[in-house]
């Protein structure tokens, strides 16, 4: 959205019809029917905070005159931020809708033959009545008529582009991204094929080469290939007639040797029926974000990528993965590797221990991943505080928590707290559940949503990409043996050699050292590392500007010192810098917002190490040290509280959950005493467990 000077200039655009227009043929065959970009709201409220607090209107009317067509001509605009399902109309008939897409971009609508008429004509453009709520702020205008068809407005020039590794010189498939002189995304006169995915602005290339038809003008013409590759840039002029050839070169850039690149969560339109990306198309974009790990996870069926990847001629650049996502009314699960595919799990299921018996039943499976825990579907929220306690990771509908991974990012459906889905899971961990990490993009499209813009890293051998060894590689997923990438990396090690799923015995020496890398591309930029134990923030500090003379890919590289706790802990590293707004690799606002910050987050995120405190070779939890404790104090819980002196917040937690179940007020003699005489730590950790009860009781419309 722009400033209140743009809102000015549009106020004749507004709900009621405005009055007629006469425009006139300029020599480039255009009527130019509206020259601003004009803000639109569907629905009461404001959607965005850097929305303008007043619309031009809740549609656009325009009324022009014009000759009638005898052929079929062209309606050209500019949109952005559209969501919702907007109608674009000419003299009452439709000519489609919007694209659904948050990206600024020009499109193009077919004005049929007989549907301009000599005198006054009238464009609306209105949202749906179902797009009214939620609210959908748009910006759409610059909007003009060519009197030519749209295959001939789109092909006045063409481009031959090449895309190779700087160092190799080998060709690389790749995403192209072309803006006009404006910045939009460009609708390009090339469709789809074999080798190519082609939307507005956004081409995919299978083989690294691509030959495009577009208008004449000038552009900003992009190369990218996911997280691990540099960007490259050229601008392009053409006029009517032009044939130019380009060429880009972008190179590895960060360091991730070792891992491989997993896209868990990946739909296609032919096999999910929704969404844009043909299961054609998504091999080519796979193949272009540079996923080595793919899983296919089309709604409740068993897909394989693999014929369809052979015959496209990609199957080298990564290794498929058969999977669902078992799609339920409450919840959803993403589960592979499926080595036999057969009888699907039944998605009607509500009951999760009955689920889960299905789920372990399918031949293969390993991987059971919770999905957007926090996104609300068919009227459940998984993890919403009226099923779901986050402190202390416990299911409040006495469901059998028996997932083993969850997503800590979706790219797809971003959280309005970046990190909160972090924080569930840290949860999960304090209450004694085994659950890996998940980074993926539940991508169903295109160019809308990235497919692997949020992806895994599993630490397994990665020299070749077309024959991973999955068995290798989803043991160590579930293991917790990965890192967690939605634009960045945060890499964890501690005492020199234990990384993300390990377990650090024998810890004889204090202080325990904890050593972070932070990896990014250039074009990404990381502003800040956290350390977190147990869930609770440890350590942190900020990341100033890359210097020229860090290692690639490298952007930070630091290490903390750390006390020798005093019970089992888990250690977490996550580091987070500016969303990419670019549209070379947009990343988009919050899912389903619960505010009106739709600023975006980039984020790495490693997996979990354990320190093992006690000795006795395994990791503990925050809820099984809590319990030991109650148990050593035979439930004397003035002399519980008082033991808790040199615990954390997280044990706490968990120690003041025992107490509720087991009926002790908190606002006792008995309680208040040893509590006011213990750590901030502990206080906290009894404050939060207060708060997230009261929070429960709230959700579940039980406020007292």
């Amino acid at each position: 959205m722009r400033s209140i000077a743009i809102l000015l200039s549009l106020v004749a655009c507004l709900t009621d019809v405005t009055a007629p227009q006469t425009v006139t043929a300029a020599e480039t065959q255009k009527l130019t029917v509206e020259p601003a970009l004009i803000h639109l709201r569907s629905g009461a409220a404001q959607e965005w905070s850097d929305c303008p607090e007043i619309a031009s209107g809740a549609a656009c009317e325009r009324l022009f005159t014009a000759s009638g067509n005898s052929s079929p001509q062209t309606l050209i605009l500019r949109q952005q931020d559209v969501k919702q399902v907007w109608n674009v109309s000419l003299n009452k008939t439709k000519l489609g809708e919007l694209v659904r897409d948050e990206n600024d971009m020009v499109v193009t609508f077919v004005i049929p033959a007989g549907t301009l008429v000599d005198g006054e004509n009238t464009l609306k453009i209105d949202p749906t009545a179902a797009s009214k709520n939620p609210s959908d702020d748009i910006r759409v205008g610059q909007i003009s008529i060519d009197d030519r068809p749209g295959d001939q407005v789109l092909q006045e020039a063409t481009t031959e582009i090449d895309v190779r590794d700087i160092d190799t010189e080998t060709l690389l498939p790749c995403r192209l991204t072309l803006l006009n002189a404006d910045g939009a995304l460009q609708s390009i006169g090339t469709t789809t094929n074999d080798h190519l995915a082609v939307r507005q602005g956004v081409v995919y290339t299978s083989t690294g080469k691509a030959k495009l038809a577009l208008p004449a003008g000038n552009y900003a013409v992009y190369a990218s290939r996911g997280f691990e590759y540099s960007l490259a840039r050229t601008e392009l002029s053409l006029s009517p007639g032009d044939s130019k050839q380009i060429s880009l070169r972008i190179r590895r850039e960060v360091p991730t040797h070792g891992y491989v690149a997993c896209d868990t969560h990946s739909h296609t339109l032919t096999h999910s029926g929704h969404g844009d990306a043909t299961i054609e198309e998504r091999m080519i974009t796979l193949a272009g974000e540079g996923i080595e790990l793919p899983v296919a996870t089309d709604h409740n069926k068993h897909i394989d990528y693999q014929p369809v990847a052979t015959k496209g001629g990609v199957r080298q650049y990564f290794t498929p993965i058969i999977g669902n996502e078992v799609t339920t009314p409450r919840g959803h699960f993403n589960i592979f590797p499926i080595t036999a595919p057969g009888a699907v799990v039944d998605h009607t299921q509500t009951d999760w221990g009955k689920l889960f018996d299905q789920i372990d039943q399918t031949p293969g499976v390993k991987a059971k991943i919770l999905n957007h825990a926090r996104d609300l579907h068919s009227g459940f929220r998984p993890f919403g505080p009226a099923h779901h306690n986050a402190l202390i990771g416990e299911n409040l509908d006495g469901m059998p928590q028996r997932f083993n991974a969850m997503e800590v990012i979706n790219s797809g459906a971003t959280q309005s707290d970046p990190l909160q889905l972090c924080h569930d899971w840290m949860g999960l961990l304090n209450h004694g559940l085994s659950i890996t990490p998940v980074g993926s993009s539940d991508s169903h499209d295109v160019s809308r949503f990235i497919v692997g813009q949020g992806r895994t890293y599993i630490r397994c051998e990665d020299r070749d990409p077309g024959a991973i060894d999955t068995a290798a590689a989803i043991s160590s997923f579930v293991r917790g043996q990965v890192m967690v990438s939605y634009g960045l990396l945060a890499e964890l090690t501690v005492n020199g050699t234990a990384r993300s799923g390990d377990v650090v015995t024998g810890l004889n020496q204090d202080p325990i050292r904890v050593d972070i890398r932070v990896l990014g591309p250039r074009w990404i930029q990381a502003q800040r590392v956290q350390l977190y134990a147990n869930g609770q923030l440890l350590r942190e500090a900020p990341i100033s500007d890359i210097s020229e003379s860090s290692a690639t890919g490298v952007q930070w590289l630091g290490h903390w010192t750390i006390e020798k706790p005093a019970h089992d802990v888990h250690l977490v590293a996550i580091a987070t810098g500016p969303g990419v707004s670019g549209l070379f690799w947009p990343m988009a606002r919050p899912y389903q917002p619960v505010t009106r910050d739709g600023s975006k987050t980039a984020i790495g995120c490693s997996g979990a190490v354990w320190l093992d405190i006690d000795g006795d070779g395994k990791p503990t939890s925050a809820r099984e040290t809590a319990q030991r404790m109650v148990k050593a104090a035979n439930r004397n819980w003035t002399e519980c509280v008082a033991s808790l002196r040199q615990c954390d917040a997280a044990v706490a937690a968990q120690v003041a959950h025992l107490m509720w179940h087991a009926g002790v007020p908190f606002e006792s003699d008995y309680i208040v005493s040893p509590l006011a005489g213990s750590s901030k730590a502990v206080q906290s950790g009894f404050k939060e467990y207060q708060q997230s009860i009261r929070e429960s009781q709230i959700a579940k419309g039980r406020p007292d």
